[in-house]
């Protein structure tokens, strides 16, 4: 039987594919048509999952939507004429957009797909988020928390989900407790995203980038905006917002009086803490204190964010006794909130679907029609995220080729991964580009950028080199899981907390620890961990392994292969161009090394 699942016309378009239950594709729109979080039909993600399976559209038995367009127009329809004439401009637009497309997904998959109509299934937006997490977890039962920017009316929800693994029970997923628009802890993040200079459904972890560098003595004028119970519930004061009224601003004159003229998008951006001033030649201590400002607004939100999470969590734990947390939903990709909620509640594990936002709801829904639609009992575990399209050793070789550019083979693993050592420790930069790009927004190995993360300069080089990019934004270790234990405090049995191998999480350096790693040590002494083992990415494992043999230190600093703007690359012909233009000194494609000049 083969399910798939599609995401489309909001952000992170996306298509996922199973087969009698387990996942066989998945992948974004974005790395198909270049356009970061690309919102349009996923037509190429379609192709690419029916071409990895060897399956046409008319051989598939259900496709299924990830939310229901009615119920989310009448969301629209509704908050728009509520808050009207406010709202005129918005409801125009609105109502172009769903009746030139939005309204008619039901025929347009049928259509593109050569289906019968009553094959097109939906599943409601949060229903597809938990389903998302749940059943890729490894859980029997487990406690959910969905929470995003909205989905039809609803922005957050809580519940719990049973799964049948042998066929003897029932699966089921229910949730309890909801919040509805306008009231979104998604939404009050993206409303400081635009008026820290971000955009919107792009930006959000620049905040969480930019807020160790400041201090959260702002938290009190953000509670102005947020009444959050003691058990996570919460309402937002309209009073500051005019996202549910504006499709081209989040906030209004009022929430400017209260934290001030807007940063102005793309200005350049240095503190006290992000940079010496005698390192930075465009110092100016009037920037100096007014982008401090902003960093402390940044710290303030993030915080706020952080405790309503963990109210949640708390609460959710209560009132299920439940073990095992799943989350899901883009504020799940908020990775410092995540270690906290493992850290700080009782919830012994937690899941997180790697591609938590709505992307990930493509695959949440054709999971949601298998288990409970249709009833089949759990297979599926999400072991990695390595389901995206690969290339050939040959497509890679002819793309060289027709790029005319020198090159050597290495066929011998560990001579591959010994050039690659050396590399690391000339202080070089390297790409490495193998296997199946991963699903979600991490590069976890196969489209990663690694370099030496004991060397306090790297960071700098790689931002401003390389990504060309805000100075600010931190970067990740990569380490040996066994390892793991040994540089990041409180971090016992690694093994069994699958939200690192995704990096979803960031956990306190130990202190001693803390000067060996200064390239992805953030500011404030933690790290966005990716842990790693040998049989999810033989080389990748390798080259970590050696570094650490050779070092001391089996950690070396990882960031997606892509530049700024840019989603992360997808082909070869992507990887060359990157590396082109880039500071990047060595690219190891596939088999095949290319060096700068």
């Amino acid at each position: 039987m083969h399910i798939l699942g599609v995401s489309c016309f909001y952000h992170d378009s996306a298509a996922a594919l199973l087969k009698d239950g387990y996942l066989v594709a998945a992948a974004e729109e974005e790395r198909f048509s270049r356009v970061k979080h690309d919102y349009s039909f996923p037509a190429s993600a379609i192709e690419f999952c029916l071409h990895q399976a060897g399956i046409t559209g008319q051989d598939l038995d259900y496709v299924v939507f990830y939310e229901k367009p009615l119920l989310k127009f009448e969301r629209i329809l509704m908050s728009t004429l509520g808050s009207f004439p406010n709202s005129w401009k918005t409801f125009g637009e609105a109502m172009i957009a769903w009746f030139d497309e939005k309204l008619w997904i039901k025929d347009a998959l049928a259509k593109y797909l050569a289906v019968p109509q009553e094959k097109v299934l939906f599943v409601e937006h949060h229903l597809s988020h938990a389903a998302s997490t749940f059943f890729a977890s490894p859980y029997h039962e487990a406690a959910i928390l969905t929470i995003d920017g909205v989905g039809e009316w609803t922005t957050t929800t809580i519940g719990r989900g049973c799964a049948d693994w042998d066929g003897t029970g029932s699966n089921e997923i229910a949730l309890f407790n909801e919040t509805r628009f306008p009231h979104s802890l998604g939404l009050l993040y993206s409303t400081f995203t635009a008026f820290l200079g971000f955009r919107v459904n792009n930006g959000e972890y620049k905040v969480m980038g930019m807020a160790p560098y400041g201090r959260p003595n702002r938290m009190e004028d953000v509670y102005k905006l947020i009444d959050v119970a003691d058990d996570g519930s919460f309402q937002l004061n309209m009073d500051y917002f005019a996202y549910h009224h504006s499709s081209s601003e989040t906030f209004n004159k009022r929430f400017e009086d209260l934290f001030g003229t807007r940063r102005i998008h793309d200005s350049i951006f240095y503190t006290p803490t992000t940079h010496p001033k005698k390192d930075h030649p465009q110092w100016d201590d009037e920037t100096a204190q007014q982008n401090q400002y902003y960093a402390d607004i940044a710290a303030s939100v993030q915080r706020v964010t952080e405790e309503t999470l963990l109210k949640m969590a708390r609460h959710i734990q209560e009132s299920t006794g439940l073990k095992h947390l799943c989350m899901a939903g883009g504020v799940a990709l908020n990775s410092v909130a995540n270690g906290r909620i493992l850290r700080e509640t009782p919830f012994e594990e937690v899941w997180i679907q790697p591609a938590a936002g709505d992307s990930g709801g493509a695959l949440g829904a054709a999971l949601y029609a298998y288990h409970i639609l249709l009833g089949e009992p759990r297979k599926f575990v999400q072991e990695h995220s390595y389901w995206g399209k690969g290339y050939s050793t040959d497509e890679v070789h002819a793309c060289l080729e027709r790029a005319s550019v020198q090159y050597q083979r290495e066929s011998d693993e560990e001579a591959l991964t010994g050039l690659m050592l050396e590399d690391l420790l000339e202080g070089k930069v390297i790409a490495v580009y193998q296997g199946r790009f991963e699903w979600g927004p991490r590069a976890l190995g196969n489209r990663s950028i690694l370099a030496d993360p004991r060397r306090a300069d790297m960071k700098d080089i790689v931002n401003t080199k390389i990504k060309f990019r805000e100075p600010f934004r931190p970067f990740a270790p990569v380490v040996l899981e066994e390892r793991a234990p040994e540089f990041y405090s409180g971090l016992t049995e690694p093994h069994r907390h699958y939200p690192f191998r995704y990096m979803l999480m960031v956990f306190p350096v130990v202190e001693e620890k803390q000067p060996l790693l200064p390239a992805v040590t953030h500011e404030g002494g933690s790290g966005r961990l990716q842990t790693i083992r040998r049989e999810w990415n033989p080389r990748y494992y390798r080259v970590v392994e050696r570094f650490g043999d050779e070092t001391g230190i089996p950690i070396l600093l990882n960031t997606s292969f892509n530049l700024r703007g840019e989603p992360i690359v997808t082909t070869p012909e992507n990887a060359l161009n990157t590396f082109s233009k880039s500071g990047i000194d060595t690219l190891y494609i596939d088999d095949f090394i290319v060096r700068k000049g």
